[in-house]
């Protein structure tokens, strides 16, 4: 079953079409955010090097006002609501999809697959028409395909055994993996951010206490603990911890529910461990646009 791999482009246009969105949406915001904190940072440094020079001062003002114009695009284009819609739409597709294939809830056997395939494709309609405010992201490329592709169907009319083989390692084993991989991604950036942080508070508060040492002396800490106060912003955005304990904890959930397919036998008990799955898969992001909204 191997030639049965699901990959990306087995899933409905509009799951690609939303994932694409969301990627593109995600690297406008954090490029535009990285941007207007450089910007602070020089503007800080060149008003700091020269105090009293009128090119230097104009530098310095059009950097700040190229950083109020980085911040007003970010304020009224809102990349980062996108940035979540198209997640959101995107793992939407996902779960109906592997719901679809593995005929879980609520698309159990019936006498004509037509009519799960029309409920399947409504309610795609209907993600669709809750996410209205993504549609002017989303690529007219991947429109035109089929929202139930062949390796879909192909998948759908194998056994129970088969169907959970697939399932196990193509969808469970994967989102483990992932997780995983960005539990560890997350930790190991919010420690070398913290790192930074510190660092910049400790030669901020060096430099204040030798100017006490000798007044006369010119030292830039206003542009430290400017980019002091870049990299906690930066640090904030990023969501390394909060990212962190979200993606371990759903890893762990997930190897849990994973020992759970031994008592996998037949059509119910396989709709019923998907759900199951697929419930944990998504609970991480929903939390996460629930403390984001708050």
């Amino acid at each position: 079953m191997s030639e049965f791999t699901i990959t990306s482009n087995d899933m409905p246009g509009l799951y690609q079409s939303a994932s694409q969105a969301s990627q593109n949406a995600q690297k406008i915001y954090f490029r535009g955010l990285m941007v207007y904190l450089i910007l602070l940072i020089c503007a800080a440094y060149i008003s700091f090097a020269h105090p009293k020079d009128t090119p230097g001062a104009l530098l310095s003002a059009a950097f700040f006002l190229i950083s109020l114009g980085i911040l007003v695009f970010i304020r009224v284009q809102r990349p980062d609501d996108t940035w979540y819609n198209g997640r959101a739409v995107s793992e939407s597709v996902k779960t109906r999809t592997w719901r679809w294939m593995m005929r879980a809830e609520p698309y159990e056997d019936c006498a004509n697959i037509e009519i799960v395939s029309k409920q399947f494709i409504s309610d795609l309609k209907s993600i669709l028409e809750q996410n209205k405010s993504l549609s002017h992201s989303l690529q007219s490329t991947n429109a035109v395909k089929d929202p139930i592709s062949h390796k879909m169907k192909t998948v759908r009319a194998y056994s129970v055994a088969d169907r959970l083989a697939i399932y196990l390692n193509q969808r469970v084993q994967n989102q483990v993996e992932w997780y995983w991989k960005k539990a560890k991604f997350n930790k190991l950036r919010a420690r070398q951010w913290f790192w930074v942080s510190v660092i910049l508070h400790s030669t901020a508060i060096a430099m204040l206490l030798y100017r006490i040492k000798d007044p006369s002396i010119s030292l830039p800490v206003q542009v430290i603990a400017t980019a002091a106060g870049a990299a906690l912003t930066w640090l904030q955005a990023k969501k390394h911890n909060e990212l962190n304990s979200a993606y371990a904890l759903t890893a762990h959930e997930i190897m849990l529910i994973k020992g759970e397919a031994l008592s996998v036998h037949d059509e119910e008990q396989l709709s019923e461990y998907v759900l199951s799955s697929e419930t944990a898969f998504s609970r991480e992001h929903t939390q996460w646009v629930a403390r984001r909204d708050d």
